[in-house]
Order: structure tokens, then sequence, then C-alpha cells
């Protein structure tokens, strides 16, 4: 646990703490003031030298920032893309691939929502045929069924792709394992990160993934509007490159001829937010300084201090599942709409987010809800803001 004074250094560094209990890291987290003073910066500098050459300004900051996230996910800056959310990511990868009609996409019940609608506009419009491995019984992806669902569509299998946390539950899927699984099969892998950077310690050699895709403003903590994927060595020596690739991913050097770019930057397109970018950076160089281990274990801690305190309210259920759970707690109130709850926490200061049955149709069906309210807690929040958040559910619910 962290000692009093690095908490007081965090929550003096987060100005909405002040104000809020934030318990929706998962939605969007509070951003320090670092990343608030990297955006406000770059922006006063573009109103009075121009956008381009306050990009040129900050040349180096900027190429700083592929550093930053490459630290984080335990690569080098070449594999580094920044795109616009991990969905953007998710998709500049996926596109990457010539789908033809009987090719096969390997995936998970519990994927993220965007994921299962473009898997779905894939099938409907080339005919890609979709199938999602078995889940263990106690939750989350059983490795072994995608290993028999890759090896039984033997060369039609394109691409493996997994959703590490959903957004609608505390789930931790084996990433590990699956893509182990590819390795041997030799499938490429793809793992949305959406959920995972900044809460959980992360290394793209040991995932054994193609490409992972990440977004700024959950647990990282920064921007919305910003993210960033990662293009292993193995891809780019492929030459894959996305669908629609722009001037600033590939050149143009004849008339009849492009050349992509060689390092994962092909993934990115010309026209970057710069403010965004920068507190994107600030974001993940703040990250490293608390920690990702650090972070992984507070906010953990806060999430089963949730767990716990919610489940034993009555009406409420706790739909969390999987042998690992994270710093999202999931519950559903019997008889009620989840937003009901949402709309009353937030009234009493307390930020939380609604899940809906149409973000995750598996998970959801199989648990027999129609709606769930998610807390999601962060190393800068403090037992008692957890506590608060439990007292006042069980208030408006009679207890």
């Amino acid at each position: 646990m962290p000692e009093p004074a690095q908490l007081r250094r965090w929550r003096a560094d987060t100005p909405g703490t002040a104000h809020r209990n934030h318990l929706n890291n998962a939605g969007a987290a509070l951003m320090p003031t670092t990343v608030l003073d990297a955006i406000a910066e770059h922006l006063e500098l573009e109103a009075t030298t121009g956008g381009y050459e306050a990009a040129d300004a900050k040349s180096t900051e900027i190429e700083h920032g592929y550093e930053h996230l490459a630290e984080l996910v335990g690569a080098r800056a070449r594999n580094m893309a920044v795109v616009a959310n991990a969905t953007a990511g998710f998709v500049q990868a996926v596109s990457s691939f010539d789908f033809a009609p009987g090719d096969v996409i390997v995936t998970t019940r519990c994927d993220y929502t965007s994921n299962q609608i473009q898997y779905l506009a894939l099938h409907e419009r080339l005919g890609v045929e979709v199938v999602h491995a078995e889940d263990l019984p106690e939750g989350g992806v059983d490795p072994d069924s995608v290993r028999h669902a890759v090896a039984s569509s033997g060369p039609r299998c394109k691409l493996v792709a997994v959703s590490w946390i959903p957004t609608n539950s505390g789930l931790v899927q084996d990433v590990e394992s699956v893509g182990q699984v590819c390795e041997d099969l030799g499938v490429p892998y793809l793992v949305d990160a959406c959920q995972a950077v900044g809460q959980i310690p992360i290394d793209v050699a040991k995932l054994r993934c193609d490409y992972l895709s990440a977004t700024a403003r959950k647990f990282l903590r920064g921007p919305r509007g910003i993210g960033f994927m990662f293009a292993s060595d193995r891809a780019l020596a492929r030459g894959d490159h996305p669908l629609f690739v722009d001037m600033r991913g590939a050149r143009w050097i004849s008339t009849g001829r492009y050349e992509v770019d060689p390092t994962a930057r092909r993934y990115e397109g010309w026209e970057l937010p710069y403010a965004l970018v920068l507190g994107q950076s600030a974001a993940a160089e703040y990250a490293l300084g608390v920690g990702i281990d650090v972070a992984h274990e507070r906010a953990w801690t806060l999430a089963a201090r949730l767990r716990t305190g919610l489940a034993a309210i009555p009406r409420v259920r706790v739909l969390d599942r999987g042998a690992r759970q994270c710093a999202i707690v999931t519950t559903a109130i019997d008889g009620m709409d989840a937003r009901t709850l949402v709309t009353h926490l937030a009234g009493k200061g307390i930020n939380t987010v609604p899940s809906l049955r149409e973000y995750g149709q598996y998970d959801f069906a199989a648990k027999n809800v129609e709606s769930a309210i998610r807390y999601s807690p962060h190393y800068y929040n403090t037992e008692a803001e957890v506590d608060a958040a439990i007292a006042e559910t069980a208030y408006f619910l009679g207890n």
C-alpha cells in the first residue's frame, strides 16, 4: 500500500479529487496537472505561433512521447503509433489483413462492443466467418478452445483477436496463454488493451502479440480523443499496413507506387491533435513515475473492497467473473434499472456509469441482466471514497 504522503501527492496532482468521488476511471480517469499543463501549453503555442510551427517547436517532446508509450508496453519507439483511440488502433490493425469470403477470425464472447460489431460488418460485407471461442467455467476465454478453433479452421484462420478486459466486467482474460496458442499455430494475434493500460503491467513479448491497441483516457489518466497502438517487428517485416494508409504512413514515390514507413507510424494519420499527443505523453510519463505495479496493487485492492461491501447489500448482485478480477466492479440491482442508481450517485458527487446489455450481449445474456452499474476506482482514490459509495448505494436501496 502507498505511504500517506504518496496518496496526498497523487491527490494534490489531481484537481478533480477536490470536487468529486470519481469511480469512473474505466470510462475516463481524472487527469493529473502535468497532463492538463501539457495540453494547455501546446494550445497556447498553436494560438500564438501557428499549428504547424507549434508542432515543429515541440518535435523533441513529441518524439519522447513514443519512448514513454513504448516503455509502458515493453517495446521500442519504432513499434509505436499514435491513433485516435483504442478502437481506431484496433481497426487499423484489422484492416492490415486482406480478408476473403470464408476467412476466419477467432475471438471471444467477451470482446468489446465495437469490436463485435466490426466482426459482424466483416461477415456481412466480405463473408468473413467469426468464431467465438468458449469460456472457461469460471469465466474468460478458454485458451484450449481458441487452439481448437484455430486448428480446425486451418489456413482460413487469418487472425485471433481478444479484448484483455471487457468494458462491462471486471474479468481479466488470459491473453498470455492465447498468445502462446497463436505463436504455436502461426496465426497473427491482436490484443485490445484499452482497459488494461495503466492498471496492469504489460510486456508485449510475453503476450506474443502482433498488435496491441490502447487509449489514453482510461486508467492511463490521459485526455480523451487520443490513443496508441503497438505493431510488432514481425508484423512490420510482413509488410502489414492499414487498408487506407495515408501520406504520413507512406510515401508516394512514383505515379504507380507507394512505400510504407518502416516503423509503426505507417498506422498513423497525417493530422494529429498535437496538444493531445503531448497530453498522452505526459500521462504515460506520470504513470511510469507512479509505477504500474503500484497503481495495479492499489486499484485492485480498492476494487476488492468495493466488491465485498457491495455484495453485502441486499438486492445487489456482483457480476464479475474470472480467476482474476481487476479495478472494474460491476453489479446488478434486483428490480431496478442501473441508470437510476447511477443518477442518484451522481447527485451525491459520486461518479459511476451504467453498462447495458447491448454492450455485452453474450455476457449479459449468460448473467440474465439488462443493465449493471460499473464502479472503477484507481490508485488516487481513497478507502473513504470507496466506503462512501458502498454506503450511499445501501442507503438508496433502503438498507
